[in-house]
């Protein structure tokens, strides 16, 4: 490394949009901060707005080579590139970096994720009641400075390198997507087979009361806070990240204690997959409902039967009201009048088992992405800090210990 640079002498720092447009279901896709993670463009939630309700004379549309970052909130800071996928989009409501002809693009997204340009944003973020960056405070962040023949070199290195990392987790993660496809695809079948699908010749049903009862139990002190995510994972919160949960209802008082098997179900997430068994013990907001299995029946199976039947759509038909994102679960007892499949418990029970042997091989995944993300900001920091010349690094095993 041969010095530092400031952000504003080798790009251009602006906005992008300064209010939400009118949204619609086609046209132009709007990148938000909850699209950026860690230098990826994700299409979780994705907006669009047609392009006749975009501000284009104030916020142009994005071009390759050009760099968000998160300007506010709990993300602050993180960035991602624009590649030629993404070149047309709007910007989001966040920062938008245009690099000069003086830096490679490439190499300037990977020094917004070094550890020593982020620590930096950080600390100008902080100054606020809450995390907010704005454009002066990033222009005026520091950058390691390099020959532009070497920032291809880093940028050549760590996207060969980093992409070796990604395949490695993608590819843990697809077989466990490949297994849950397995266990839901048995579990359907049996919907398939019941009344709610052949109303004169499928097995017969009974509603939700009889196979569950619902509890109530004091809060133990001191106990974490469980959340139902709705990728269908129940446990406290502190084990996971702060996203895939509704705050507003997550953060009312906590109100119930919830043991370690219980049948746990979102009264207004739970149309969106917040519906589970809890890993953990904890304490959770009334919102939930609490539940345990009557006559023998297996939590794991009941979970999951009810969050496909929620994300099939077939729950919310008996939904008294909806709102926005919402439907309305919270009547227990409408909720306990719904009539689902009839299954044996020693089917429950199978099924059950397969659910219980795929968490060990979640769990090391997912340590196996947090290790591998970890090792992507350190490979990130020391490359583009000269620690080490790019070019005598060929060979070097990045993914080792990242194996689950």
């Amino acid at each position: 490394m041969t010095g530092l640079v400031r952000i504003k002498r080798v790009a251009q720092v602006r906005y992008g949009l300064g209010q939400p447009p009118k949204l619609s279901g086609d046209g132009v896709p709007i990148i938000r901060a909850t699209n950026v993670s860690q230098g990826r463009i994700s299409t979780k939630n994705l907006i669009r707005a047609r392009l006749s309700d975009l501000p284009l004379d104030r916020a142009p549309l994005l071009r390759e080579g050009e760099i968000l970052v998160v300007r506010s909130g709990a993300l602050t800071g993180d960035s991602a590139r624009i590649s030629t996928k993404w070149s047309g989009s709007a910007p989001g409501y966040d920062l938008r970096v245009t690099p000069d002809a003086s830096i490679e693009s490439r190499y300037l997204a990977y020094c917004l994720l070094s550890r020593p340009v982020i620590d930096q944003m950080k600390l100008a973020s902080s100054r606020a009641a809450q995390p907010h960056l704005n454009a002066d405070e990033l222009g005026n962040t520091k950058i390691p400075v390099q020959r532009l023949e070497k920032q291809h070199q880093i940028a050549d290195y760590l996207d060969a390198e980093l992409t070796k990392l990604d395949d490695l987790v993608n590819k843990k993660r697809h077989l466990v997507r490949l297994l849950n496809e397995r266990i839901d695809s048995r579990v359907l079948q049996h919907v398939s087979k019941s009344e709610i699908v052949q109303p004169e010749a499928g097995t017969p049903t009974l509603p939700i009361r009889r196979l569950l009862a619902k509890v109530t139990r004091p809060t133990v002190a001191g106990s974490g806070v469980i959340t139902a995510y709705r990728d269908g994972q129940v446990t406290e919160r502190g084990a996971r990240r702060a996203e895939g949960y509704t705050m507003s209802a997550s953060s009312e008082p906590a109100g119930q204690q919830v043991h370690v098997g219980d049948v746990v179900v979102h009264g207004l997430d739970g149309f969106a997959g917040a519906i589970g068994t809890s890993e953990a013990n904890g304490s959770c907001s009334p919102v939930y409902h609490v539940c345990t299995p009557r006559g023998g029946g297996d939590s794991r199976f009941i979970g999951r039967l009810l969050r496909l039947l929620a994300l099939q759509g077939y729950l919310g038909n008996f939904a008294t009201s909806t709102r926005e994102r919402a439907v309305d679960f919270r009547n227990w007892d409408l909720f306990g009048r719904i009539p689902v499949p009839m299954v044996p418990n020693s089917e429950q029970y199978e099924i059950g088992e397969w659910i219980t042997q795929l968490l060990p091989l979640r769990t090391a995944i997912e340590r196996s992405a947090a290790l591998t993300a970890e090792r992507r900001h350190a490979l990130i920091t020391v490359a583009v800090t000269g620690q080490f010349d790019v070019s005598t690094a060929s060979g070097r095993n990045v993914t080792e210990g990242v194996t689950a």
